[in-house]
């Protein structure tokens, strides 16, 4: 492995334990589920074997929308550290005076024995480092299989810093630990990305080996299914990114609501939103929770309209019953969903909605729930149902024509 300015003239590895330490990684370092645990006990083994260490950190990039890597700091005696960093990062001045920037930059390791009078202070934190007792600063690359690199820092307080024997041992587990990292960050962006895409509970189910076609169960659900009022009339008006980010901030004043309130975000179609709400026993407590998910985002569409986007106006749909939840598709193109009676009526009554100038109706199955909250607005005849249906709207709503 080169290194940055400073070589490290590697001997052999000082402690035939160091060996024992990569072999628990090569093994997966099955006795740390997690990979903060990973990082502490490798830390405790590598001191036990005598390297000095003082603070040691673990960066690994990631696929998430909004993040795009992860941080681990061990200290001795101290839980590890975990943060998050957000999109952007690698632009920030921070960063690009970073030893960390250099080594992405280079795939090279970068070594500074601070505690020589001489050393090259070409970052501002070794400054900060050696006046914090530190005396060795190591930073190394951890190289993927698919050829991204990720990163480790290693640092000492020890007279004299790290010694070449140290190093050895430092450099010897490197390799093992970039393939346990490795898998587990796989793990966790598949766990992310299923998140992100099909929903936490649907994805839950897709790891856990539910993806044959037609493996479905039924549930009892309170449904969510809302739109934007007059989606297509302004897709027709504005420019495609204007309108991709107009939809955005639009389902931003609904997702983090219904989220909080422990329901799942099933699909979005084009300017709809499906969700359901799980009834494991109360119902009434699950719908008096998705009637306060609606009313604030209800409230939140209203100050985007206020704020941004004058006229904007959303109709939404309230119903409980049960629905096939599970894949659904052809061959190895599935989705996870749900379907049945009860999603069809509301979507009916979504788009009576519109009709009638309301943001809010609720079937009377749910608003039987929500005592003091809804006024019947009569019974209407519902396209693919053959007897008329009661549909009950908010008490201090009024119409908007």
């Amino acid at each position: 492995m080169s290194h940055d300015v400073e070589t490290i003239n590697s001997e052999p590895m000082p402690d035939p334990n160091i060996r024992a330490i990569a072999d628990w990684l090569i093994d997966g370092a099955r006795s740390a589920p997690l990979p903060q645990q990973v990082l502490s006990q490798l830390c405790d083994r590598l001191v036990a074997c005598g390297i000095p260490l003082w603070r040691v950190a673990v960066f690994v990039n990631t696929l998430h929308p909004q993040i795009i890597g992860r941080r681990f700091i061990w200290r001795p005696g101290a839980d590890v550290e975990i943060a998050e960093g957000r999109f952007g990062l690698f632009d920030t001045a921070e960063f690009r005076e970073n030893p960390v920037a250099r080594v992405y930059a280079t795939r090279t390791a970068i070594r500074r024995r601070l505690a020589d009078p001489g050393c090259v202070m070409d970052f501002p934190i070794l400054q900060e480092l050696r006046a914090d007792g530190v005396t060795d600063y190591l930073a190394l690359p951890l190289f993927f299989t698919d050829d991204s690199i990720h990163l480790v820092t290693c640092t000492t307080r020890q007279p004299g810093g790290f010694t070449d024997a140290q190093i050895a041992g430092i450099e010897a587990i490197m390799t093992p630990l970039a393939r346990v990292a490795e898998i587990r960050a796989w793990r966790r962006n598949a766990s992310t990305l299923l998140d992100t895409y099909v929903g936490h509970d649907a994805g839950e189910r897709i790891l856990a080996g539910r993806i044959h076609r037609g493996d479905i169960e039924e549930i009892h659900a309170a449904i969510w299914l809302s739109d934007m009022r007059g989606f297509t009339a302004l897709s027709d008006r504005q420019p495609p990114r204007v309108l991709i980010d107009l939809l955005n901030r639009y389902f931003d004043c609904q997702v983090p609501v219904i989220l909080d309130h422990g329901a799942e975000v099933l699909k979005f179609m084009g300017d709809g939103l499906l969700a359901i709400f799980t009834i494991a026993s109360d119902e009434a407590e699950v719908c008096k929770c998705a009637l306060a998910a609606a009313r604030q985002a209800q409230t939140n569409i209203a100050e985007l309209s206020r704020s941004a986007m004058p006229g904007l106006r959303f109709g939404l749909a309230l119903h409980i019953g049960d629905v096939l939840y599970g894949n659904i598709g052809s061959g190895n193109r599935l989705d996870f969903t749900c379907i049945g009676p009860a999603v069809n009526f509301a979507a009916r009554i979504e788009k009576l909605a519109g009709e009638l100038g309301r943001g809010i109706l609720a079937s009377g199955e749910f608003a039987q729930h929500c005592p003091g909250e809804f006024t019947a607005l009569g019974e209407f005849t519902l396209p693919g149902f053959s007897a008329a249906q009661a549909v009950f709207g908010l008490e201090d709503e009024m119409p908007v024509r």
